[in-house]
């Protein structure tokens, strides 16, 4: 614990500290996470820490074991002298090499409740891939010319979300289906956007008619009424949209960036709050909740069925019985 995140990350990867002046960073992966003071916190989230080995447990989401491996391997390695670029460039943006056939992105969605008709609309828009190298989920978003500018990523082998370098959250995951379409549906995760699709689609609707845009995570912010980069560059391409529909977590980041999207969309747009049941953290949870009430559903549909037809073979079978004792 006596290593904290800066160092670990100056002798590690310095490639990953974004300069934000007055000795503060945040990360390429994350530009939510700050880093401050000798200190880091992960505003999405909602979580914070003061060592190396508290990111790799709550960011990396590494078995602690592991994280007290990786510091122990360079708690004698020397830093080296690390002068950050005075300009951020951009990093480009490239797809990683991918696989043929994305079994393992498809199996990871179907266990995530996502509707196979869904999985099967972004492999045909080409919106869905997977990693050759570590099989991750990759979910891309384009631009308005149809160029892919930003994909974030899920691990099927792994508990690890990320997206790929480069990545620009202006252009995060979208599906535009209906490009007249008024009405846009906003989400904090391409996996809940999946998700949203799905419930659609389970309760018999169609769900063409509208857009649907994610995030990429939002994060907690002092300053009222700011637009995150991905709806307000959604905006600017989309002139006809009238109607936005909230659909973010049930934690303080989601409900504070609700309240901050509601204000700075005020008297522009009609906005309405419609967050997941009260009981789940998001929409995904929803989805999987609602899953398996269907499920119990047909499980006791089944059961009074079966029950039924036992009622009536045990009627006939007594009827049987006294015809022949007659």
């Amino acid at each position: 614990r006596e290593i904290d995140l800066l160092s670990y990350l100056q002798s590690t990867a310095p490639q990953e500290l974004v300069p934000l002046g007055n000795g503060n960073y945040c990360t390429r992966e994350h530009d939510s996470l700050k880093i401050s003071n000798g200190k880091w916190f992960w505003f999405s989230r909602g979580i914070g820490g003061a060592s190396a080995l508290d990111y790799l447990v709550k960011v990396k989401e590494m078995p602690f074991t592991r994280a007290v491996e990786t510091i122990e391997g360079i708690r004698n390695y020397k830093a080296p002298d690390y002068v950050p670029e005075k300009e951020d460039r951009p990093r480009e943006f490239r797809m990683p090499d991918l696989m043929k056939y994305p079994e393992n992105a498809k199996q990871y969605l179907l266990n995530r409740g996502i509707h196979p008709s869904v999985i099967d609309y972004c492999l045909c828009k080409s919106l869905l891939f997977e990693s050759l190298k570590y099989h991750n989920v990759i979910l891309v978003g384009y631009d308005k010319d149809g160029i892919a500018r930003y994909a974030t990523l899920r691990g099927t082998k792994a508990n690890y979300k990320g997206e790929v370098p480069g990545s620009d959250k202006h252009f995060a995951f979208s599906i535009s289906e209906n490009p007249n379409a008024s009405h846009i549906h906003l989400f904090e995760s391409a996996i809940d956007l999946l998700s949203y699709l799905s419930l659609e689609l389970y309760r018999g609707r169609d769900w063409t008619e509208d857009c649907y845009l994610s995030l990429g995570g939002v994060y907690q912010t002092k300053k009222k009424d700011v637009m995150p980069y991905a709806l307000d560059q959604y905006l600017s391409d989309h002139l006809n949209i009238t109607t936005i529909h909230l659909h973010l977590d049930n934690d303080e980041a989601g409900r504070n960036a609700t309240a901050g999207i509601m204000a700075g969309l005020s008297g522009k747009y009609t906005v309405l709050d419609e967050p997941p049941l009260h009981i789940c953290k998001d929409v995904n949870d929803q989805l999987k909740m609602e899953i398996q009430n269907m499920k119990k559903e047909e499980i006791n549909h089944e059961e009074s069925t079966n029950h039924g037809s036992c009622a009536e073979y045990a009627a006939s079978d007594r009827l049987r019985s006294d015809e022949y004792a007659r």
